[in-house]
């Protein structure tokens, strides 16, 4: 038997005060640069710089499954998938397994569904501490009439969703209109009510380093939760240079604030050593308060497979199937 991981588990509880906003700060907004070669480099020389083993690996991917949010945004989603899904949050991965690394109790961050999804997802996660999340607002483009997506939101948090993951209007951010996004976010945000508001940017279509830094500050200035890079449904999703990127927006602002904003990479990112990097340089750029899932969250389907086959390679010596280890 292998030694044992860590005797305590950080439940996904939120704990960090929300971040209020502050009035939007044009002059900041237009001051902000990105050194997309630097940023590139660095980006590209981390995985190979961070590399941790046995023990030390089994307890990153620990963290790594408390910092999940389960999802399932397919257009043949049903009640039993999502039931499914909520059965796999509460136990991500076999008690067996758990029991030998000494992490009873381990659960994924958040389930995330379609608003239609969200009374089914309450049901089966009651009792436990996990938390519904929604994506909204027109999700995946976010080009429903603005009326409709502030309701959406609100529907959705009727229905017991605490996570709303919302989309921004793109044209604001490629056009420079500013004033335009801080008022939408803002506007988002007061209509979640208590719920915490992750803003999706969907970097992936926004083109430069310099408009996702810009996007970033203007989503967070008007009380964004958390600043989330993708819907998972672009062509390009999460990558290591975007998320440095929102990630050095989030440490200026809470340097300048002193408001803690959560980040979230989406798309993507589906094997266990992709996890492990991220949440280096998640350490590596804004510390370890930074580790907990009251302020990180991979938005992910496949990855938490991948990691219950290395965390039983790490157990037995051998990896299972794929197969072994199903969500839906």
């Amino acid at each position: 038997m292998h030694t044992a991981v860590t005797d305590t588990h950080q439940l996904p509880q939120i704990q960090a005060p929300r971040n209020d906003g502050i009035p939007l700060d044009l002059d900041w907004v237009a001051s902000v640069q990105a050194n997309t070669s630097a940023i590139e480099r660095r980006a590209k020389t981390l995985p190979g710089r961070r590399s941790v083993k046995k023990n030390y690996q089994a307890a990153w991917l620990c963290k790594a499954i408390s910092c999940i949010d389960l999802t399932t945004l397919s257009g043949d989603d049903t009640e039993n998938r999502v039931r499914r899904l909520c059965a796999k949050a509460k136990q991500p991965v076999s008690p067996a397994l758990l029991d030998k690394l000494g992490m009873t109790g381990l659960t994924t961050g958040a389930v995330c569904v379609y608003h239609d999804m969200v009374p089914t997802a309450v049901e089966a996660l009651r009792g436990s501490s996990i938390p519904v999340a929604a994506v909204s607002t027109g999700f995946p483009a976010g080009l429903s009439p603005f009326h409709l997506r502030i309701a959406e939101i609100g529907e959705s948090v009727a229905a017991g969703a605490e996570e709303i993951d919302i989309v921004i209007s793109r044209r604001y951010a490629l056009t420079g209109n500013w004033q335009a996004l801080y008022d939408e976010m803002k506007e988002m945000r007061a209509a979640c009510g208590h719920a915490h508001v992750k803003a999706i940017l969907a970097t992936g279509e926004l083109g430069t380093l310099r408009t996702v830094a810009k996007a970033s500050l203007v989503c967070m200035m008007a009380g964004a939760d958390f600043i989330k890079t993708s819907t998972g449904k672009e062509p390009v999703n999460a990558t290591l240079p975007v998320t440095l990127t929102m990630i050095r927006a989030i440490r200026a602002y809470q340097a300048s604030t002193g408001f803690k904003v959560g980040y979230k990479p989406a798309g993507g990112i589906s094997k266990a050593k992709d996890a492990i990097t991220y949440l280096s340089m998640i350490k590596d750029e804004l510390g370890d308060r930074w580790l907990q899932p009251d302020l990180f969250r991979f938005g992910a389907s496949s990855l938490l497979g991948d990691i219950e086959r290395q965390l039983e390679h790490h157990v037995t010596g051998s990896y299972s199937a794929n197969w072994r280890h199903p969500i839906g």
